[in-house]
């Protein structure tokens, strides 16, 4: 690490635009793989940011450039995780030490960042159907450039991905290139019989040679009638070999000529396979598989994959995460999952009809120690929301109490399946929703603020958020036990360090608490919200401002009672919450007041109805109000107005 940074990257500080890499010799290929492998080490060790899966795109991504120019060629990168080497390449090298800071360089694909970024994506399976919308648009305007969807790290177990395969292979879309980015993993280790089935065509490269010798040997034939019927015998032959060597090679039968597997960390080999990728793209639509492996060319991310997806800054030299200093008098509280994996996995101990379900987030939703012990009734079923519900409604419908942890904002994905397979039939799944709220550096496709908008409007469902961690392991259980569909929110990071109660029971659906009385103002809060009421409940006072604080615990059932008692005993009304506006808590608030005649004056603190950027969790709260001097400023103006 002594060398000088001006001489540690060479042939990539001299890369003024990523089309210099046409031009590149294979010695310079492997040169500059090798540099940008250096600078995500480098730079990501200081910043934090995902890593693992960026390190195994780097060679594929080198190649990539050298064969097309995607200021008119068109590219997605699935998931978008994995295109720091494509960030690095496109002139964006410099900013990486603002690598998903506040207004600093976004941690995933955006379109309005770079013209080289064709399309935003945080969730995953989207690279095919949104590449062929490109191929499609480009056909109707006349237009010739490649379109090319990179997926991969878990996302061809979405049914997404399939759906666009399947409508790709359908139009015989040209110049259209799916590449899959196969490393056995998404964040965890991928599952399902579709890994099995990537592994079991490895050994179509043989059929491939005897493919290709085939074609030749016919081409060679001079009389053209004779060559028809060798051609046609061919074919029957070349079926039948495909079926014996390849048992349903079915990216072949889906209509893509199928290419590979390719060494991904042999840049030029990759770059062969793109090449002759390139010849075939003009007949129809190709798929290349590529294996690539995690964590390439830094062991510590290659032993443990998992780990180092996603750091903080770390010891590049020795391999370890830099672990913030922490006062051992004064223990950082539990965070928010693992006390609902404990919770879960109490609950279990005693009902053997408990089930977790996880869509490849096992470790980032807390169910990693219930599959340790439960490891029968915990499913991961791979990056696949829409089937994680549907899967918990079927489970429900034959006496189970499914438990599906998905965060806030995946559950986005499997909205129909919540509506249609959950809600309408009255199942009971519980549904617990991490990572509720302004989340950070994952920007706006990871923010959780939209669950109680987009929940609350569903029949049957019951919605709720925790005040802190041991009431989190009481809505738990008035969750799984309510026999009903069920949503539990909360937010991602440390609780409060409140004592935990040492039987986990119950609370009554739709009740919330009284936490403090007053006379000016009631501070109606939920979930992650609720401290800061009782906080500037205590600043208001010594301002002469007396507030009531209300925890509401249910955003559906809301306590109505609570609500529309204690708004009457006071000039005014503030609702609080970690979500976004429109259709959100207040507006439930509102509607409750309305139905019950309570005419009052209501101060909204929620997201406003915009996109919220990446960058430090409360810095973001501050600029939409919700942090403590905002709120403190907007209630004071507020009030003031009301006399």
């Amino acid at each position: 690490m002594g060398e000088n940074p001006a001489t540690r990257y060479p042939l990539l500080d001299s890369i003024a635009a990523p089309q210099q890499i046409r031009h590149f010799s294979d010695d310079q290929l492997e040169q500059l793989s090798s540099e940008v492998r250096q600078f995500l080490i480098d730079s990501i060790s200081g910043t934090g940011g995902h890593f693992s899966s960026n390190l195994g795109t780097v060679e594929l991504t080198v190649a990539l450039f050298h064969h097309f120019d995607f200021l008119h060629d068109r590219i997605v990168w699935d998931v978008g995780h994995q295109a720091y080497p494509h960030k690095i390449l496109t002139g964006r090298k410099d900013r990486f030490p603002t690598l998903r800071q506040h207004n600093g360089l976004a941690g995933f694909l955006k379109r309005d960042e770079s013209p080289y970024d064709h399309f935003g994506a945080g969730h995953a399976s989207t690279s095919i159907s949104a590449v062929l919308g490109m191929a499609k648009a480009r056909d109707l305007q006349g237009q010739t450039h490649a379109c090319i969807a990179v997926i991969g790290d878990g996302s061809m177990t979405a049914g997404m991905a399939f759906e666009g395969l399947n409508q790709a292979g359908y139009l015989q879309a040209k110049n259209f290139l799916v590449i899959l980015n196969d490393n056995d993993m998404s964040i965890s280790p991928n599952v399902g019989s579709l890994q099995g089935y990537l592994n079991q065509i490895m050994s179509g490269q043989y059929y491939n040679r005897w493919r290709d010798r085939i074609e030749h040997a016919i081409k060679a034939i001079p009389l053209p009638t004779v060559s028809k019927g060798v051609a046609k015998a061919a074919k029957w032959s070349e079926e039948t070999f495909k079926r014996m060597m390849v048992p349903g090679l079915l990216f072949e039968d889906l209509g893509f000529r199928y290419l590979g597997p390719v060494n991904g960390h042999d840049v030029n080999a990759t770059s062969r396979a793109i090449q002759e990728a390139k010849e075939k793209m003009a007949d129809g639509p190709v798929l290349l598989h590529v294996q690539t492996k995690k964590g390439f060319g830094y062991d510590p991310a290659v032993n443990d994959p998992m780990k180092w997806h996603g750091v903080t800054a770390f010891d590049a030299e020795a391999g370890e995460m830099r672990k913030a200093v922490v006062d051992p008098a004064k223990p950082a509280p539990p965070s928010y999952t693992s006390v609902f994996g404990k919770a879960l996995l109490e609950l279990a101990k005693t009902d053997d009809k408990i089930v977790g379900i996880t869509a490849a987030m096992d470790t980032g939703t807390g169910l990693d120690i219930f599959a340790k012990s439960f490891p029968d009734r915990m499913f991961d079923v791979g990056i696949a929301e829409q089937h994680a519900v549907t899967f918990a409604a079927g489970l429900a419908a034959q006496g189970m109490r499914p438990v599906c942890a998905i965060y806030s904002t995946f559950l986005q994905r499997g909205f129909d399946q919540v509506v249609h397979d959950v809600c309408i039939q009255n199942l009971p799944v519980t549904f617990a929703l991490d990572r509720a709220g302004i989340v950070g550096a994952d920007g706006p496709t990871h923010h959780g603020l939209y669950d109680m908008a987009y929940l609350r409007c569903i029949p049957n469902i019951i919605l709720m958020a925790p005040k802190d961690e041991n009431e989190l392991r009481r809505l738990l259980m008035t969750a799984v036990y309510s026999d009903r569909p069920a949503a539990l929110r909360y937010p991602r990071g440390n609780g409060l360090g409140v004592k935990m109660d040492e039987t986990i029971t119950a609370l009554p659906i739709g009740k919330g608490e009284l936490l403090r009385e007053g006379s000016d103002l009631l501070l109606f809060a939920i979930g992650a919200m609720v401290a800061p009421a009782q906080r500037l409940a205590e600043s208001l006072a010594a301002e002469g401002i007396s507030c009531a604080v209300a925890n509401a615990r249910f955003i559906k059932p809301l306590d109505s009672e609570l609500l529309c008692a204690w708004a009457g005993n006071t000039k005014a009304v503030v609702t609080l919450e970690e979500g976004c506006a429109p259709g959100g808590f207040s507006a439930a608030v509102l509607e409750t007041l309305a139905d019950a005649g309570v005419v009052k004056p209501l101060l909204r603190c929620a997201v406003p109805d915009h996109i919220v950027h990446h960058g430090d969790p409360k810095r973001l709260l501050d600029e939409e109000g919700l942090g403590p001097d905002a709120l403190l400023n907007r209630i004071k103006t507020f009030y003031q107005r009301l006399s």
